[in-house]
């Protein structure tokens, strides 16, 4: 299921939250919309999901513009999280799972097995007020899955959860993805884009600044720095090193900007000293995005 935002803008009052931002989000992918709070990401889902209407552009869902029937086919965990506080948990996974199309037996099958992997069964029939916000954070994602969504929108699916329930979070997500299905979610931390996404679009101010392949990107903006120890003149280190760089004792270290390679620097040193270790280190997301806010015009 091929998600398309053609031009897409919303405005609030005289506050522009998402100015004319297109994306593609290719079926089978796990894509991450990442960006500081308030830089238009829950504005932007909450429009994929016709929950907001766009003041302008298009959202194509599967080649056809966004309504009921495509939604009946999305999992949605929103940011501000809604349930039922006064309602048992197995009766509202198991309603909530019959409006998306499951029958009866069928809801409470699957939710009694979400419940058991996110250690729940001993509260299947609490109240759900009487649930940590943690649990409660949890039953809302099994209810956003529980009917085998071919496109799953989660917004900060992450925040409150801790890294037990976060790593079998991330397992699901892992399962969608290898079922052929498509994972759509929003986070401000780059660490998780960067262990689970294969494409990503970073918005600031509710404009998109970066958006591809996360390869791609990091391939293509990504400073890398090195370390390259040796033996040998270090008079001669000194002479080919660049200005921002440093040599301390045995070692050059400094950044590898883009169009040179490592090579590069590697072939004039082993004309004249012994290179005994060679170290890279790949730029963070988080680095990546902070210089291209810093790029914009706006920044």
């Amino acid at each position: 299921m091929r998600l398309d935002l053609i031009k897409v803008r919303k405005t609030f009052n005289k506050t522009i939250a998402v100015e004319d931002l297109n994306l593609t989000i290719a079926k089978g992918t796990v894509f991450g919309m990442v960006g500081p709070n308030g830089a238009g990401k829950t504005t932007t889902l909450r429009m994929i999901m016709n929950i907001l209407k766009p003041d302008s552009g298009q959202i194509i869902f599967d080649g056809n513009p966004i309504s009921s029937t495509a939604i009946s086919k999305i999992g949605y965990l929103p940011e501000e999280r809604g349930l039922y506080l006064k309602a048992n948990l197995l009766d509202t996974a198991v309603y909530l799972g019959m409006l998306k199309g499951l029958s009866q037996s069928t809801a409470a099958e699957k939710a009694k097995t979400y419940f058991h992997r996110f250690d729940l069964v001993q509260y299947m029939h609490r109240k759900i007020e009487e649930l940590s916000k943690g649990n409660q954070q949890k039953v809302q994602f099994i209810i956003a899955i529980l009917h085998d969504p071919e496109l799953l929108i989660l917004d900060e699916p992450f925040s409150g959860l801790d890294p037990v329930n976060q790593l079998e979070l991330k397992r699901i997500i892992g399962e969608f993805h290898a079922s052929g299905k498509t994972v759509v979610f929003s986070t401000h931390q780059m660490e998780q884009v960067e262990k689970l996404c294969q494409d990503v679009c970073m918005i600031h101010h509710g404009k998109r600044v970066l958006y591809g392949n996360l390869k791609d990107i990091r391939n293509e903006f990504g400073v890398r720095k090195f370390r390259i120890h040796y033996s040998g003149k270090q008079d001669y280190v000194r002479k080919i090193a660049a200005p921002h760089w440093t040599v301390t004792g045995n070692m050059l270290s400094g950044e590898l900007q883009p169009g040179l390679a490592i090579n590069d620097i590697l072939t004039k040193m082993i004309q004249h000293v012994t290179i005994t270790q060679v170290e890279l280190e790949e730029a963070s997301l988080e680095q990546i995005f902070i210089d291209r806010v810093k790029e914009a015009p706006d920044a």
